[in-house]
């Protein structure tokens, strides 16, 4: 007699057990490539020169600290070091790159191309709108002239940068001398130091100036009569 089997297990036993999934490796991991070092030895110099100019120009040399001018160079003190010396060496550097900077910018101004009596007024012209543009380099000049210009005395390339842009001066003035428009006898370099000089006291003098005589004389209309009245006075002095 056959015997009546379950089903649900006959079911059972005939379905084949379900195969495990195959472990997933993950997929290995590349070590990063180390970020490449960019070695830009002037754009340091530059930055560090930059910063310096500014922490200078603030704080004077006893006050400026060469671990700030590091930290905005974006630079650390061992660099700043090695790129310009001790913090002797970077005020120096700062002073020649700021005599440097006006007497190539002076340069563009192609005084040569012009009659002398318009050169001279567009030197003047150049100075006061320097001066204004660039208050650290004022700033710079009261420093070394308050330490007597010990640092720059030791410079061996200030006076060279400055021959060339006397002999500008003087070849305005001979050219002036020649047409009959400018009297004889003048110094080129006593005559840089009017034009500069009256630039520089109005404005380094300028708070205490407008509180003394009641007027605000860094309003635009105040400087412009400033800048009508030195050229006027300039080369009135010239004429023969």
């Amino acid at each position: 007699m056959d015997t009546l089997s379950d089903p649900k297990k006959s079911l059972s036993a005939a379905k084949p057990a379900a195969a495990k999934p195959a472990a997933i490796k993950p997929a290995p991991i590349k070590p990063a490539k180390p970020a490449k070092v960019t070695r830009d030895p002037e754009g340091t110099r530059a930055r560090i020169l930059a910063a310096a100019t500014e922490e200078f120009a603030r704080h004077g040399l006893g006050g400026a600290r060469v671990e700030r001018i590091a930290e905005v160079a974006g630079t650390n003190k061992r660099m700043l070091y090695y790129h310009v010396g001790n913090k002797e060496s970077l005020y120096l550097a700062v002073l020649e790159g700021a005599y440097a900077h006006i007497r190539a910018t002076e340069r563009t101004l192609s005084l040569e191309t012009l009659d002398p009596p318009a050169a001279i007024a567009r030197l003047i012209h150049f100075t006061w709108q320097y001066f204004l543009d660039h208050p650290e380099f004022m700033a710079l000049l009261n420093i070394e002239n308050l330490h007597r210009a010990e640092l720059l005395k030791t410079s061996d390339k200030v006076h060279a940068m400055h021959s060339p842009f006397v002999q500008m001066i003087a070849d305005v003035l001979a050219r002036g001398v020649a047409t009959g428009i400018f009297r004889t006898g003048v110094d080129p370099v006593q005559l840089y130091i009017s034009i500069a000089g009256q630039s520089y006291f109005y404005l380094s003098n300028v708070h205490t100036l407008s509180v003394i005589f009641g007027r605000d004389l860094l309003a635009e209309e105040a400087k412009a009569e400033r800048l009508d009245h030195m050229v006027e006075l300039i080369l009135s002095s010239l004429r023969a």
